[in-house]
């Protein structure tokens, strides 16, 4: 492992561009949103647009292609926030998500109204999220340059850990509100995710300073990017995308497994979707209470060896995935969830402090951005992937979740043998 001692320099260097701890706050908030705005589809747009008319490997076509589109869009956005500001950017990222998600929701609902049906609803459905991927990128990339200027060396970690904290917050608060907003119609979730993203772009664009024109001092250099390929930082990374490929499958898939399993039936006050949408909301919840538990109840005070919990929050996870399978009733799959959040916690905390760990000092904030390009990733493969198995047989994404999940156990058994320390 590199060295990674502290550079005596670093605790006299000045950040590039100071943030206050409010701004700093309120763009850890619109990541929140940003969270929020995008893991709200598996929860409602998954069983909606199946009940609109289209087939499983449909629905987790147009998801995919929007998250293609955003993924490949991320250094684009990024490049054009360094010439127009960070600022602009996120401001307008926010927005343009809220309103193309606006946009995506007018169109299902027509669809669910049958006003546009068959190839004409796909067609509509795929060139409304087209927009979402081609116009929303920008906040992740902006956001983390930003907090990379307003940080040192000693603590760019910190910053840009909180900010995926707060991304992961968030599509814990997307899909468990979706559960609460559920009883008020089954596209209201939609709505208050789209309000939240607009409402953030609009504090974002009053709370932050005005955008820089003044040139970076030549003394002051801002960290350089680190590659890929990057021999460091690359095993950790495929390691992440792999996990995320095998989140992705059941993130997709578990709002149909959920109704195909319990055949929810329209009520006095509750509509079969709007029920449906409820109880999926109701296991993200559990999942999220699971992955909390264990975030500031072990990993915050006890700061465990990321190495020696890797392996266990990777077996937590896989069990969790096969109990949700194997045990009935609704009280169960949601007692699974919470040891799936528990071992997500462990889990993606661990391989983002391995992978951060395995580079020098200066260099890790560079690493924390790269290791945060694999969830949308993962997330372009293992939304499709998971519905090609859940029209063969909904028990498939499960177990090869929980397959990928021992596989990855059994690599990081072996990476703390030969690394022990």
């Amino acid at each position: 492992m590199p060295d990674t001692s502290p550079d005596p320099s670093d605790a006299d260097e000045l950040p590039l561009r100071p943030l206050s701890a409010l701004q700093q706050g309120v763009i850890a908030l619109a990541m929140v949103a940003m969270g929020a705005g995008m893991t709200i589809n598996f929860v409602v747009v998954a069983p909606l647009a199946r009940k609109a008319g289209l087939q499983e490997i449909q629905v987790a076509g147009i998801l995919t292609l929007s998250a293609a589109i955003y993924a490949l869009m991320i250094p684009w956005w990024g490049r054009l926030a360094d010439r127009v500001g960070r600022k602009r950017v996120m401001v307008f990222s926010l927005l343009a998500m809220g309103l193309t998600n606006m946009a995506f929701l007018f169109a299902l609902s027509a669809a669910l109204q049958g006003l546009v049906t068959g190839l004409s609803m796909f067609a509509l459905l795929v060139f409304v999220r087209i927009w979402f991927g081609l116009l929303s990128p920008g906040l992740q990339p902006s956001a983390m340059a930003a907090m990379t200027d307003a940080t040192t060396a000693m603590t760019r970690a910190g910053g840009l850990g909180m900010l995926g904290a707060s991304v992961s917050i968030g599509s814990i608060i997307g899909p468990a509100g979706a559960s609460v907003l559920a009883d008020f119609g089954e596209l209201v979730p939609l709505w208050g995710t789209i309000a939240l993203n607009i409402g953030v772009g609009l504090v974002l664009a009053f709370v932050l300073p005005p955008t820089e024109t003044r040139k970076t001092p030549r003394d002051l250099r801002r960290p350089k990017p680190l590659s890929v390929r990057d021999a460091r930082v690359f095993p950790h990374l495929a390691f992440l995308f792999c996990y995320f490929v095998a989140i992705g499958m059941i993130q997709q898939t578990l709002g149909w497994f959920i109704e195909d399993r319990y055949q929810f039936v329209d009520k006095p006050g509750l509509s079969a979707g709007e029920a449906a949408v409820q109880h999926t909301g109701t296991a993200f919840a559990c999942l999220a209470i699971g992955m909390i538990i264990m975030q500031f109840g072990y990993v915050q005070p006890r700061r465990p060896e990321p190495r020696r919990v890797l392996p266990i929050g990777l077996a937590m996870v896989g069990a969790g995935y096969i109990g949700a399978d194997l045990f009935h009733p609704f009280w169960a799959l949601c007692a699974c969830f919470v040891l799936v959040g528990a071992g997500a916690a462990l889990a993606v905390s661990s391989a983002n402090a391995l992978g951060s760990l395995s580079v020098a000092r200066h260099e890790q904030g560079a690493a924390a951005a790269l290791l945060a390009a694999a969830p949308p990733t993962g997330f372009i493969f293992g939304p499709l992937m998971g519905a090609g198995l859940y029209q063969m047989f909904p028990a498939l994404p499960f177990m090869a979740s929980a397959g990928v999940m021992a596989l990855l156990t059994i690599y990081s058994v072996l990476m703390l043998r030969r690394h022990p320390g």
